[in-house]
C-alpha cells in the first residue's frame, strides 16, 4: 500500500456515495476519490491521507488515489442502530451495515419466508459495462418493468464507485441495487448472491434482476484467473432459487486480443464450465463474419453438446435503444475503454439479453 499525504485544492464532482477531489501531493495535483460514509466529506483546504497504489500502477477503472482519512476533521460516529453485517471485514476500513435479512431488519419476515424467485428472469453478465445496455434492451420491450441490480464482489466493492448505478437509479431505470458478498453501499445489503436475488425479487419487487460485478473486472490472461468466473456461479444461484437464468454473452468485434474476439473466453468458461444449471444463452443476431463467428462459438454452449438453450435474439431497433441511454440517464456506454461506435456488438449483445428477459415476463 502506497501512502501519500496531500491537501485538497478543490471538489471536482459528486454523485451518490462519492466525492471526487483534486489533491496537491508533492507539488503536483492528483485526482482522488472519497466515500463520505467511510471517511467524511473532504473540503478544499483539508489535509488528507491517500492510498495511491492503483494510481501508481496506472490501472484503468480503479486508477484513482483513494482518500483513507481526513485526519484533522474526522467524521462523527454514526448513530447507534441495528445491523452487525461487516463488509470489507478485517481491513482498516471495514464497515458495519444492516443486512436485509438480519433479525433487526424491517424486511426480516419477508426474507425468512422467501425461498423462490417464482420464475423471474435473471440476466447474468460478466462486465459491469453491460448493465446499462441490458436495461436498454429491457426498456425497449416494456419501460414499465422494475429492474434491480445485484452487484457481486468480483471487482469494486463500494457500489458508490459506480457513476453508472447512480445515474441509472436517478433516472428511474433501476429500482435499486443490492450489494452482496464483500460488496457494500447498495440500497440493500446481503450476505450472498442467493439472498441478494431474493431481496431483489421480494423486497424491491423486481420483475427482472441483473447480476454482474462492479466496475474493475480483473483478468490474468488465463482460463480460470478472472473475476467473471462468478457469472457461472450466479447462473447456478438463480436456477436453484427457481429463477430463469439468462446468460448475456460478452462479445466484441474490436478487442485486439484473440481470446476476447467474438465470444470472450470469459463467457465460454463461466457458462460452459462453471454454470452447472441450464440457462437461456442469448445469441445476438449480428450481421457479417462476426455474427457467424459468434454463432459458431456459442454453439459449444448449447444442446446437445452443452447444457444450455441457445436463443437467437434479433437486434433490430436496439441501436436506437442504446443511443437513448445517455440522453435519458447521463450514463455513457463504455466497455474496456471503447464506446458504442467503437464496439457496437458488445452493447448489442447485452441489450439482446435484456430484450429476451423482458419477453420472459409476459
Amino acid at each position: 500500500m502506497r501512502w501519500r499525504e496531500g491537501r485538497v485544492v478543490g471538489v471536482v464532482r459528486r454523485w451518490h456515495g462519492a466525492v471526487e477531489v483534486d489533491v496537491l501531493v508533492e507539488a503536483a495535483v492528483t485526482r482522488a476519490l472519497a466515500y463520505p460514509a467511510l471517511v467524511g466529506t473532504p473540503q478544499a483546504g483539508d489535509r488528507v491521507l491517500l492510498n495511491t497504489s492503483a494510481q501508481a500502477r496506472g490501472l484503468g477503472t480503479g486508477g484513482f488515489a483513494l482518500v483513507v482519512a481526513v485526519p484533522d476533521r474526522l467524521p462523527a460516529d454514526p448513530p447507534d442502530g441495528p445491523g452487525h453485517l461487516v463488509k470489507a471485514r478485517y481491513t482498516p476500513l471495514q464497515a458495519m451495515v444492516l443486512g436485509v435479512d438480519e433479525q433487526e431488519s424491517e424486511h426480516h419476515a419477508v426474507m425468512a419466508a422467501a425461498d423462490d424467485l417464482a420464475g423471474a428472469p435473471v440476466v447474468v453478465a460478466d462486465l459491469h459495462s453491460a448493465l446499462p445496455a441490458v436495461l436498454a434492451g429491457v426498456r425497449d420491450v416494456d419501460p414499465g418493468l422494475r429492474v434491480a441490480y445485484v452487484m457481486t464482489d468480483g471487482a469494486a466493492l463500494p457500489a458508490w464507485f459506480s457513476r453508472t448505478v447512480a445515474g441509472l437509479r436517478d433516472a428511474g431505470w433501476l429500482t435499486g441495487c443490492v450489494t452482496v458478498g464483500q460488496a457494500f453501499g447498495g440500497d440493500l445489503e446481503a450476505v450472498t448472491v442467493h439472498t441478494g436475488l431474493l431481496a431483489a425479487r421480494h423486497v424491491l419487487g423486481a420483475d427482472v434482476v441483473v447480476v454482474a460485478q462492479g466496475p474493475g473486472n480483473l483478468g490474468s490472461g488465463t482460463r480460470w484467473g478472472f473475476s467473471g468466473v462468478a457469472a457461472g456461479e450466479a447462473v447456478n444461484a438463480a436456477a436453484v432459487l427457481g429463477g430463469r437464468p439468462v446468460a448475456s454473452l460478452r462479445v466484441s468485434g474490436a478487442d485486439p486480443r484473440e481470446r476476447h474476439h467474438g465470444v470472450s473466453h470469459h463467457s465460454l468458461t463461466a457458462y460452459g464450465r462453471v454454470a452447472l444449471a441450464p440457462a437461456d444463452v442469448v445469441v445476438p443476431a449480428l450481421d457479417g463474419p462476426l455474427g457467424a463467428t459468434v454463432r459458431e462459438q456459442a454453439a459449444a454452449l448449447g444442446l446437445p453438446r452443452g447444457r444450455h438453450l441457445l436463443v437467437e435474439v434479433g437486434t433490430e431497433g436496439l441501436r436506437a435503444a442504446l443511443d437513448a441511454v445517455q440522453p435519458a440517464t447521463g450514463v455513457s456506454l463504455s466497455t474496456m475503454g471503447r464506446g458504442l461506435d467503437e464496439d457496437e456488438p458488445a452493447f448489442l449483445s447485452a441489450a439482446a439479453a435484456g430484450r429476451h428477459a423482458a419477453h420472459l415476463t409476459r
